[in-house]
């Protein structure tokens, strides 16, 4: 009934308790930065844009 995708067979990144991460790909930064700024304004929380290289 859709418990899960199953185990994950390694971490990628911590993210600690408390916190959201979302992960973009296949977009420009530009575009990126718009969504994230777009979407932090409807949340009640303080949203960071973090780029990984």
């Amino acid at each position: 009934m859709g418990s899960g995708k199953g185990s994950p067979e390694y971490w990628v990144a911590f993210v600690k308790p408390g916190r959201i991460l979302y992960e973009m790909g296949g977009v420009t930064e530009n575009i990126a930065r718009r969504a994230i700024s777009v979407a932090a304004s409807k949340m009640p929380i303080r949203a960071q844009f973090i780029i990984s290289g």
